[in-house]
């Protein structure tokens, strides 16, 4: 018996047959933005080569992109809004459609196996100040000066991207224009080359970016640049701005060396190797924080609290970003309470009346209630109570937890997810673990509720607080 059961025994195990490559998705998954990034792929870098023609308005160049598959894939995609002339994978010609503006689909020779890693290079021309998409027209320029900045989106406006936050990759730029013309991006500069009529500059980042983190600016520049605490510093300021106002943005942006010390001091170490601003003479009518290199509309008056605010972007937003957009006062909650902390350390209010004074000006049937922050809707990402009822939602967990449990909460999100990406959820599980407390209510009442939080000891009012 025993030798008959051996001789029907199979003498080697069937191999399960391998599943066909299939195409990544033509989007991450984002509930607010379903085709920003694409599946099957994650980007290790980006090589950007970009000419601008500022008389004509026109962009053209290539982007070349080192990409590890995520899956078994037969196709891929790209988020690129300008049209598109040629594609190469691993330098052989690949075939590509538009299937929309905003897709770029990528038919490769041959198969990619997961986790291989494979270069992409995209060639394109177009004039982006005339594309629109999703209703955002974000392309900022005239005659004389160029910036390519702008939120939730940018990247698409000027190169080929894996465009969500998720997908962080290291970026060198290098942008054409006239010789008269300055660039500025982020990063180091690494070099500037003339030929003839036109000048080269490349610019290079240390660090892994968030695509619509990354940024060029041309036109004509006052600059300076140094280093402090062996941090290297870089700002500019517009010459189109009048003598006047360009004097006083200077100064304004002189204090950034100074300002990222003191942020350090409460968040713990800068989180890239370089740092400065820019103040464009466009009108962008915001600031931001692009990564090492935040870039502000000229201002008027005092405004050391926006820099400060996009600043503490460096830590929130840029270093630890968003797993989705609806996460969104992650960043802006935090970069909020920073200007708000700065007032506190530096003279003025303290925080914690900061909050008395906005929860008693607005009255439990105010609008300003309304909205649930940490699901505040597609059109909603960027409300003022996203950022303000953020700021304030920090300093109540302050009072709630204790002011040492808030700081070290502060600086574990930072270290522990940095270059990484965080969510609400992720948030709240940090700041029980820490203060060893349940916080379900207080995070009910803050973020996810339409009413105003009652003022109770559970909301972070010790004792309560009397209306």
């Amino acid at each position: 018996m025993v030798a008959a059961l051996l001789f029907w025994l199979p003498t080697t195990a069937e191999a399960a047959p391998a599943p066909a490559p299939s195409p990544g998705s033509s989007g991450m998954g984002d509930p607010y933005f379903p085709l920003d990034g694409n599946g099957g792929i994650d980007v290790v870098r980006y090589r950007i080569h970009d000419t601008y023609d500022f008389e004509r308005r026109g962009l053209s160049g290539s982007t070349t992109l080192v990409v590890r598959a995520t899956q078994d894939l037969s196709r891929f995609n790209l988020d690129l809004l300008l049209p598109v002339r040629k594609v190469t994978v691993d330098a052989v010609g690949a075939r590509f459609t538009k299937p929309n503006r905003h897709e770029l689909r990528i038919v490769p020779r041959s198969s990619i196996a997961a986790g291989e890693r494979f270069t992409v290079r995209v060639w394109y021309a177009g004039e982006p100040g005339r594309i629109a998409w999703g209703g955002e027209r974000n392309w900022l320029a005239n005659r004389q000066e160029v910036v390519a900045m702008n939120e939730p989106h940018m990247a698409p406006w000027w190169f080929a991207a894996n465009d969500h936050p998720r997908d962080k990759a290291l970026m060198d730029i290098s942008i054409t224009v006239p010789r008269g013309k300055q660039v500025v991006a982020n990063g180091r500069r690494i070099g500037r080359t003339v030929q003839g009529a036109r000048a080269t500059t490349r610019w290079r980042a240390d660090e892994p970016m968030v695509p619509y983190l990354a940024f060029f600016a041309a036109g004509s520049y006052a600059v300076d640049h140094g280093r402090r605490h062996g941090l290297p510093w870089f700002v500019a300021v517009s010459k189109q701005l009048p003598p006047r106002m360009r004097n006083a943005s200077m100064r304004l942006m002189r204090q950034t060396p100074t300002l990222v010390g003191w942020l350090a001091t409460q968040l713990g170490k800068y989180p890239f190797s370089a740092t400065g601003g820019l103040t464009t003479g466009l009108e962008p009518g915001f600031a931001l924080e692009n990564q090492t290199r935040p870039t502000y509309p000229a201002f008027s008056g005092r405004a050391t609290g926006t820099v400060v605010h996009e600043l503490a972007h460096q830590w929130f937003g840029d270093s630890v970003s968003v797993k989705n957009w609806r996460d969104i006062w992650l960043n802006e909650g935090a970069a909020t309470f920073m200007e708000v902390r700065y007032t506190e350390t530096h003279g003025g209010r303290s925080a914690a009346r900061w909050l008395r004074q906005v929860y008693r000006s607005r009255g439990p049937n105010d609008a300003f209630w309304d909205l649930r922050i940490a699901r505040p809707g597609k059109g909603h990402i960027f409300d003022g109570e996203v950022y303000f009822r953020g700021a304030m939602a920090l300093q109540a967990l302050r009072q709630r937890v204790g002011n040492d449990d808030f700081w070290t909460i502060l600086r574990t999100w930072l270290s522990q997810r940095a270059n990484g990406n965080g969510a609400t959820e992720d948030f709240r599980a940090l700041a029980e673990d820490v203060s060893g407390e349940s916080l379900a209510s207080f995070f009910r009442a803050w973020f996810f509720s339409s009413n105003r939080p009652a003022n109770n000891q559970a909301n972070g009012w010790p004792g309560g607080l009397t209306p």
